[in-house]
């Protein structure tokens, strides 16, 4: 439990760290901009899931030019995993979730799975992303664990 309470930290930070980046950029970029919505959402699905929510009202890939709407909700969703991850217990990592994905198919993950899904799918993304900021000049972010863990 101690790990993945690490992790989730990092997630937070480097979601922030993401984020600045790309206001500093001023980037316009609507695909750059269209994954960062992505991974804030999806960390919202996951969470809905993880709580025995649905999340058919969720929209993964939609175009956005507000980046406060996005910092707001990639705070909203460090807020409810906080407390989610507060209340669980070290057996419930392995309790078994049942839920729909976007396309209505039934699945079943363990919370540590699905956990471990929302961690190493928001890294994926921000090298993307960090990439992009590259070839368009701008600076990327520097999201490494190893730079978390010296703060």
């Amino acid at each position: 439990m101690k790990t993945i309470k690490c992790m989730m930290d990092h997630l937070y930070w480097a979601d922030g760290r993401i984020l600045d980046a790309l206001e500093e950029s001023k980037t316009k970029n609507k695909n750059l901009l269209k994954l960062v919505r992505h991974v804030a959402v999806a960390e919202r699905v996951w969470l809905d899931r993880l709580q025995g929510k649905g999340s058919a009202q969720y929209s993964l890939w939609e175009e956005t030019e507000d980046l406060t709407a996005i910092r707001a909700m990639f705070e909203e969703n460090a807020e409810q995993y906080r407390i989610y991850i507060e209340g669980l217990k070290e057996f419930e990592l392995d309790e078994m979730i049942d839920y729909e994905n976007q396309s209505g198919g039934a699945f079943r993950t363990s919370a540590r799975d699905i956990l471990l899904q929302v961690l190493l799918h928001g890294q994926y993304h921000r090298g993307q992303i960090n990439r992009a900021l590259r070839i368009e000049s701008a600076e990327p972010a520097q999201v490494d664990y190893i730079t978390f863990t010296r703060l």
